[in-house]
């Protein structure tokens, strides 16, 4: 119960709710004692009245207030347990929106690195059964459980008055039910965490077909893949048979040894009321009270099963949120994993850093993504301001690592690293990411409408603004041929837009961040080549007088550059401008050989570096 107890510590915001909760559960605990005794009364007037020590006549008034009042404690009753219930809700909701904006915040301070090892759909599943199971529960104890607990204590202290042998019997229910439980629970939350990680890696998957269906329905997997998910569900239903059985087996000992106290608890009850020590009322109240005891016992069944869920979910929150943050991760983000409440957040504008040469500066950078497997040795190389500097080398050369790297994703493993005279290592993510921007080879947009993805990496800028970028980026004339314009919602990842449009609209993205750095990640490998023509006008004119880090698919959108970086298993091979790696030799030199030749051979090889020859305008499949 450790873990449940440290969600509530962590919320300590909701005390008011916890404390008017208990308040209320205490005000209904006494409430609900109140009719045993009213009942008590009644019984014994009515005895007196029937043997004949009293009149009818005269216990009748008796008996219409008794009931009158009996009334009155119902009706308070079921009106502060409702009230309780309302705060109980509300209580619940609000620690599920306190937890899911935890969880939130830390992913989006983790490193990426955590990122590389996780499923989407699992986190997502992660998130929903985790704080799902834990507020269930809490919302359960405090409407249902709470107020019956204390009616036990209140309990126990009535039969200690009348026969505290009866408290005894009525005391054992409750450890000898938690011993039994205990001895259930630890083979129990072993046999979830498995049906956890199989109905894990189920949603996981379905979180990727679904968010990548034409390309499952392309390749005919349609079968393979709903027997992939229900496979991961069968393994659950073989986990619960025998944990199901385990449970309801345990349960099966722990209902008999509590009829087994219960029978003796009976026969106390009945003797002593039979041999005159209580009185046909007090019987009727003892039993009573006896009764209201049984519900919260018989109700622990639930509960228990309720908290080993709960449990076994917040080990499964907490361990996400004991998960290293991201070094340079923003501190609004750090401090909203903290907060005992809902944080206060500001979407500050945060100015990228001014222009200084040089304006990226690597080095002797080493990177490795595992320990003893290098990606980067010794890399080092600037770009002053305003200068194009084209990345070019075999897939898994490290070119994509180099973007990664400048975007603050990783940490570097040796050397210097520099972005506009700053170190990365002294800048904020926020600071670094705000001065650099990107168009990726994938665009990545969002549901919503186009001018909102425009105005991503600046949600305030002006319609003028958002405009102008639009224009500049070869997008306003398809944009407007749409009936909403740029209020056309483009549904997720944006499926109502062509790949061609896609970028372009990453394009004045990119263009309205107005970074001082450009990152260019094959961005227009993925199109055909008349949308490769459009995209290209919009990133000439965003690269003007910007430098720009570029990774391109084609020599014809390097041969302008001012610099090309041959990369070789991690390691740079040659720096020159393309006149000068033309006749040096070396990989650039023979990219241009293979690009004039047409053998399968040549157009193989080429193909290993993500390039295409750039006259092969009937073959855009060969795009890389």
């Amino acid at each position: 119960m450790n873990s449940l107890w440290r969600v509530l510590r962590s919320a300590s915001a909701l005390w008011p709710f916890y404390l008017a909760i208990v308040v209320l559960a205490a005000v209904v605990a006494l409430l609900g004692l109140v009719s045993p005794f009213i009942l008590r009364e009644a019984t014994d007037s009515i005895v007196s009245a029937v043997s004949g020590d009293i009149t009818v006549a005269s216990v009748t008034q008796t008996i219409i207030w008794l009931a009158i009042a009996l009334f009155a404690a119902d009706v308070a009753t079921t009106l502060l347990q409702n009230l309780s219930g309302y705060y109980g809700d509300v209580m619940a909701m609000r620690l599920r929106q306190i937890l899911s904006t935890r969880y939130y915040a830390k992913l989006l301070a983790l490193p990426q690195k955590y990122f590389d090892n996780q499923i989407t759909g699992t986190v997502i599943a992660r998130l929903d059964r985790s704080i799902t199971n834990v507020t269930q529960f809490i919302q359960s104890f405090s409407n249902n459980f709470l107020p019956m607990g204390l009616q036990v204590i209140v309990i126990l202290i009535i039969t200690t008055i009348y026969y505290w042998p009866l408290t005894i019997l009525l005391a054992l229910l409750f450890p000898i039910y938690m011993y039994l439980t205990a001895l259930t629970s630890k083979r129990w939350q072993r046999m979830e965490g498995e049906k956890n990680q199989q109905i894990d890696e189920a949603n996981g998957r379905f979180s990727e077909v679904i968010g990548q269906v034409k390309v499952t329905k392309s390749f005919v997997a349609e079968v393979r893949e709903l027997d992939f998910f229900g496979s991961r569900y069968g393994k659950t239903v073989d986990i619960t048979r025998p944990q199901s059985r385990w449970w309801h087996s345990m349960d099966s000992i722990r209902g008999v040894a509590m009829n087994l106290i219960f029978l003796a608890i009976y026969l106390v009850l009945f003797l002593r009321t039979l041999n005159g020590f209580f009185t046909l009322g007090d019987m009727v109240m003892l039993l009573q009270l006896v009764n209201m005891a049984k519900q919260p016992v018989y109700m622990m069944s639930f509960m228990v099963d309720s908290a080993q869920r709960a449990i076994a979910g917040s080990k499964d929150y907490f361990k996400v949120m004991e998960e290293e943050f991201e070094p340079t991760a923003n501190e609004q983000l750090v401090s909203a994993t903290e907060v005992s409440g809902v944080p206060e957040l500001r979407d500050d504008y945060v100015a990228p850093l001014d222009s200084r040469n040089p304006v990226v500066d690597f080095n002797h950078v080493d990177f490795e993504y595992l320990p003893g497997e290098p990606v980067l040795q010794d890399i080092t190389f600037n770009a002053a301001p305003g200068e194009k500097v084209a990345l070019v080398g075999e897939s898994g050369g490290g070119k994509s690592t180099i973007i990664n790297l400048l975007l603050g994703l990783y940490p570097i493993s040796s050397g210097e690293l520099s972005v506009c005279g700053h170190d990365v290592e002294d800048l904020t993510a926020a600071k670094l990411r705000s001065s650099v921007g990107v168009v990726f080879q994938e665009p990545n947009l969002f549901s919503g409408t186009i001018r909102e993805n425009i105005a991503y990496g600046k949600p305030d800028a002006t319609d003028e603004e958002v405009l102008d970028v639009s224009r500049r980026a070869n997008a306003h004339d398809f944009i407007m041929a749409f009936p909403q314009g740029y209020d056309t919602v483009i549904g997720e990842r944006g499926l109502r837009l062509s790949g061609g449009q896609k970028q372009r609209v990453a394009v004045a993205r990119a263009m309205l961040k107005d970074a001082p750095l450009l990152l260019l990640d094959e961005a227009t490998s993925a199109l055909d080549n008349k949308s490769e023509r459009a995209v290209q006008a919009g990133l000439d004119e965003l690269m003007k007088d910007r430098t720009t880090i570029i990774i391109a698919h084609r020599l014809s959108t390097i041969a302008d550059v001012d610099k090309i970086i041959t990369l070789e298993g991690g390691k740079i091979h040659e720096i020159g401008s393309p006149d000068e790696l033309a006749v040096s030799g070396g990989i650039y030199s023979e990219l241009l050989q293979l690009t004039a030749s047409s053998s399968e051979a040549d157009r193989s090889r080429l193909k290993k570096f993500g390039f295409v020859s750039d006259d092969d305008e009937n073959h855009p499949e060969e795009h890389v």
